[in-house]
């Protein structure tokens, strides 16, 4: 594991000191912002003054508000991290918290490193869904089914194969500096729990290593990681990938809901990347069920095929492996969602669970004679270019995929 400061928030008094040879160091150039923010709230004239004023007296505003908790002060500056040949469990875990923004290397198109033996498998699978594709939709729609679409397609369902925890991902992530530290005292809470969920447990190694390397950037405090650690204690905060509490209720009302429903680790880290609803997975199940791509199902021998290969690497954890998903939400924020996942370019395991919990909404609502039930009917029709004034950008053509029926 690599991680690498690749960019970092400077006011634009820093970028000018930063050319007379400024002595502070990047933390304190930080601490500094931030201290000035701070005074904010109580300044008689004008921000000039605060970026002018003593430093002592900004040093002195910045003990205080990191003594006191008033720490949403350093969500002013951000910095950029490069984390290199870290897992999908790990990336899942950072992306489900909320406060940042991530740029990952997909495994929908391209290729991630894998051993020997595990390349032979996923390379095998590559051909058989490049064949399946072909042989389905390729005469039919040969303008949208390119060789290089099916490769890309064939790509996103082979690497249901790989590990959760294979440390191949590599991904720009964005935080605020507080945020950071409030990530390794989470993490730091996590390592140190008397008793791991099962997906945490095979995770606190990587984990480990995460926080050391955070440790050694530049921007690492203490204070601040040791108040996400209490708050994370305290179980009002933290790593919340894992749901620790009662099992969720369904609810589809017209302002809010919350549903839950099996999905695969492929499905959820696409789904989390919604920061407006709030997402979580029950632990491990003891008995593990596999997500089966739709365009083999219908073949016996490919579906066994499938099953015997994936569950080659059950004991390392599939991205193909079925979890219980627990979603929750304002209405607003779910058509945000239908216009991301309604359509043919979205992973189809997202579309048709997008679409699958748009239908027990419309029912719910239409049964409590709500008449938000009439909002949401108007996007049953299909993928997001029928919807009420949508209009695509790059209309695919393909029809199966505009009526929700695709099997890829």
């Amino acid at each position: 594991m690599e991680i690498n400061l690749i960019a970092e928030t400077r006011s634009a008094q820093q970028n000018s000191e930063m050319l007379k040879n400024c002595e502070l160091t990047k933390k304190e150039m930080f601490e500094d912002m931030c201290g000035k923010y701070a005074g904010v709230c109580y300044m008689k004239s004008t921000y000039e003054n605060l970026n002018n004023e003593n430093r002592e007296k900004t040093i002195a505003r910045v003990n205080q508000t990191k003594n006191n908790g008033h720490h949403s002060v350093y969500d002013h500056v951000f910095v950029t991290l490069e984390l290199e040949n870290v897992s999908k469990a790990l990336a899942m875990t950072l992306n489900n918290l909320g406060w940042y923004n991530t740029s990952e290397k997909s495994g929908r198109y391209t290729q991630l490193a894998l051993s020997e033996e595990k390349q032979k498998i996923y390379d095998k699978w590559v051909e058989i869904f490049k064949t399946k594709i072909k042989e389905t939709y390729a005469e039919k729609f040969p303008n949208f089914f390119t060789d290089n679409k099916c490769l890309k397609l064939a790509q996103e369902n082979a690497r249901y194969l790989n590990s959760v925890y294979e440390q191949n991902v590599i991904m720009v992530h964005t935080v605020s500096y507080r945020q950071l530290n409030y990530i390794h005292g989470y993490i730091k809470h996590e390592i140190e729990k008397p008793k791991h969920s099962k997906f945490f447990e095979k995770l606190i190694p990587e984990m480990k290593m995460f926080c050391e390397k955070l440790e050694l950037l530049p921007y690492f405090d203490k204070t601040l990681s040791d108040h996400g650690k209490k708050m994370a204690s305290f179980g009002v905060s933290g790593l919340n990938l894992i749901n620790n509490g009662p099992k969720a209720e369904t609810h589809f009302g017209p302002s809010v809901y919350s549903t839950s429903y099996k999905g695969s680790f492929a499905e959820f880290a696409q789904a989390e990347r919604h920061r407006t609803i709030d997402y979580s997975i029950d632990d491990l199940p003891d008995v593990r069920e596999y997500y089966i791509p739709p365009i083999i199902r219908s073949d016996e021998k490919l579906v066994k095929q499938w099953l015997t290969d994936i569950k080659k690497n059950e004991e390392n954890v599939p991205i193909g492996t079925m979890v219980t998903i627990n979603e929750f939400g304002t209405l607003n924020h779910f058509l945000l969602k239908l216009y991301e996942r309604k359509c043919t370019n979205a992973q189809l395991e997202i579309d048709n669970q997008t679409n699958e919990t748009l239908n027990k909404y419309y029912k719910a609502l239409k049964d409590q004679k709500s008449e938000m039930a009439q909002v949401l009917e108007k996007y049953l029709k299909g993928s997001r270019c029928t919807f009420p004034n949508y209009v695509c950008s790059a209309p695919c053509g393909f029809a199966d995929g505009i009526k929700g029926t695709r099997l890829i």
